[in-house]
């Protein structure tokens, strides 16, 4: 099958890399250039030349807009090729319902695909690919979900319900990780050991992705490299909290979450998110060496 693949940033690149892997031709475009192109992908510098050779495209992209923007481009070209978009990005589920109309009028199907588990889960292939739409349609493309991941779940018949459970997941993810690094900075107040302190959560009622995975993995260790940008962590739960107003569910901590997060992708843009704990053990509570 040929498949484009738009946006090649870190999972956008692991993605387009094991569709190559299943056997597909992949067609990549990146405004920043080819420099995510997976071995055994093409790089095409026009985005025009890749609706006019796939009939699948796979869109990686960082928010809305540059969904909307780059489904116009294609939905405009009279030429193209492209009958479904399979959208892996989060952006939110308003955004995919307006994004399902738009291609829905131009006779292009949309699936509502995010994705969890980073870039380490996109490279085992136990990726979480939540996707929704007409079964009809995902049944369509089911040789493209296949190829992004092995695990797979359809999680509703509409677009936007996708979205819905990608922002609840992160807005788990995010909290998790804040909590965390919130009593981690209090242990080590108190003198205790950040490994120890890991130890024994972990086999203890607090135990949680935070405590299993980015600690021990990338604050304990000093790499910081999970491979998610702070800033894309606060862009998430903000519409995480966007649609939670919208829809009167309760909001005790959802408001809390999103203005920490904001804070810190606002005075250190584009880090990695896992180096929240920094950021909170500096402003917040003494640091002590790791």
């Amino acid at each position: 099958m040929k498949i484009g693949v738009v946006g090649l940033g870190n999972m956008g690149s692991v993605l387009a890399e094991n569709l190559v892997h299943r056997g597909n031709e992949v067609i990549g475009h990146d405004v920043a250039g080819s420099a995510g192109l997976p071995a055994g992908a093409a790089f095409s510098p026009s985005l025009e030349d890749v609706a006019r050779v796939a009939g699948v495209v796979v869109f990686s992209l960082p928010d809305g807009a540059a969904c909307d923007a780059v489904a116009r481009t294609i939905v405009a070209l009279p030429d193209r090729q492209v009958t479904h978009i399979v959208d892996t990005s989060t952006i939110g589920v308003d955004a995919a319902i307006s994004l399902a109309q738009v291609l829905k009028a131009a006779g292009v199907a949309y699936i509502d695909a995010p994705v969890s588990g980073g870039v380490a889960g996109a490279r085992a292939r136990t990726l979480a690919v939540m996707y929704a739409g007409p079964p009809s349609v995902c049944d369509e493309v089911e040789p493209v979900l296949a190829g992004l991941s092995d695990r797979r779940h359809h999680v509703g018949d509409q677009p936007g319900m996708g979205q819905a459970l990608k922002l609840l997941n992160n807005f788990l993810s995010a909290t998790a990780l804040l909590a965390t690094s919130e009593a981690i900075a209090f242990g080590r107040a108190a003198g205790l050991d950040m490994a120890t302190m890991l130890e024994v959560v972990n086999v203890s009622s607090g135990q949680n992705s935070a405590t299993a995975d980015k600690f021990p993995n990338h604050v304990l260790t000093g790499t910081f490299a999970a491979g998610f940008a702070n800033s894309l962590m606060a862009k998430d739960v903000r519409l995480y909290e966007e649609a939670v107003v919208a829809r009167g569910t309760p909001d005790h901590l959802g408001n809390v979450t999103a203005r920490v997060w904001q804070d810190f992708a606002g005075g250190q843009p584009n880090v990695d998110f896992t180096r929240i704990y920094q950021f909170l053990d500096r402003h917040f509570g003494p640091t002590r060496p790791l």
